[in-house]
């Protein structure tokens, strides 16, 4: 089935890089450009003017920069794939409206789309009902300042996933919502969707383990495991939407390592290949000179040789709690995530050891 970037493409081709969007019933966007009006609601600023396309948001995300981003857990959980969120003031559609009619920014690719666009316009500004909607007078100017039009945003992270045929979750026509009466808007934004739309964000450090030995590994010999404990620590990622005042912070905190040497022929430890964090932050214990005949806490013992083979793959891969706080007293758990990296081993004969 068709998606929202395919549906895009079809539906029209745009002159003006700064546009919003109304969703319309059967067609896939009209686009009214602002071109000016007070304020911004929009999802950002391009050459002086304002731009919302259909996966673009206002949610502002303050994030760390980092290595790689987390995969959940529960493959069946994933962000919403859309939402509602207020994008344009009454001047700001008036301006637009007012624009679309000056230059014409849109290269129409049926006759009958001239007769939507005619439709939709009147709908907002000579409060004419249109397809079973409401409709508005002169854009609502008299309202200015005490709401704003909304519309469905698509989750950028999940573009590919918004089928417009047969989804259609957020396929509502740009509407009015009055100010104070944000919460009753179904499918409407708010913190628990700007702490998930955070996950996608969070970057954490590679799974970069210490080794002892260093470099080559050697048959039968135990070599101990661990992570920097000054690399993994708690990342967080806010999501702000100011327009609303909401905001939510995502946690993901380390709790453990799996290793995965690459090989059947080798013995970990602990046997699970699950390392936990320590008290103080770190997972595993680097050596110790004198602990040689140790098994170590994290870490593994490798049983035959790469001698004309190929090195092993040794998998490390670290899974972090993910919590959120947000605005109003709300918060909660979302799915663990993990994120791992491979390295190269080399394991050698030795006859005889000393450390």
């Amino acid at each position: 089935m068709p998606t929202v970037k395919s549906i895009h493409k079809l539906a029209l081709i745009s002159l003006s890089s700064t546009a919003f969007v109304i969703a319309l019933p059967g067609v896939a966007e009209a686009r009214i450009s602002p071109g000016g009006g007070e304020g911004s609601t929009s999802g950002g600023a391009r050459g002086g003017s304002l731009f919302a396309g259909a996966s673009e948001t206002q949610i502002k995300l303050d994030s760390p920069s980092g290595s790689g981003n987390l995969a959940p857990v529960n493959t069946s959980w994933k962000p919403p794939v859309c939402w509602y969120e207020p994008v344009v003031t009454p001047k700001q559609l008036e301006a637009g409206y007012k624009r679309m009619k000056r230059d014409g920014s849109t290269i129409l690719v049926s006759p009958s789309w001239r007769l939507r666009e005619k439709r939709i316009r009147r709908s907002y500004k000579e409060n004419v009902p249109y397809e079973g909607t409401p409709g508005y007078k002169n854009f609502n100017l008299d309202k200015q300042g005490k709401g704003a039009f909304w519309r469905g945003i698509v989750n950028p992270n999940r573009d590919d996933d918004y089928n417009y045929i047969d989804g259609g979750q957020c396929e509502k026509r740009l509407f009015w919502v009055d100010k104070g009466k944000e919460q009753n808007t179904t499918q409407g934004v708010d913190p628990k969707v700007l702490a998930e739309y955070a996950y996608n964000a969070i970057k954490v450090p590679d799974a970069e383990v210490e080794m002892n030995p260093k470099g080559t590994q050697t048959v039968n010999l135990a070599s101990w495991v661990w992570l920097d404990k000054a690399k993994f620590k708690p990342v967080s990622v806010t999501a702000t939407l100011d327009s609303l005042h909401l905001t939510a912070t995502t946690t993901a905190k380390p709790v453990s390592l799996h290793i995965d040497p690459g090989t059947s022929n080798a013995e970990v430890y602990p046997a699970s290949g699950d390392c936990p964090i320590n008290d103080d932050g770190s997972i595993g214990t680097p050596y110790k000179k004198g602990q040689g005949e140790q098994d170590p806490p994290c870490g593994i013992t490798y049983l035959r040789a790469t001698t004309n083979a190929p090195p092993y793959k040794l998998k490390a891969t670290v899974t972090w709690k993910i919590s959120w706080k947000g605005s109003g007293g709300t918060g909660g758990d979302l799915p663990d995530g993990t994120f791992g990296t491979s390295k190269d081993i080399t394991v050698q004969e030795v006859q005889a050891i000393n450390r």
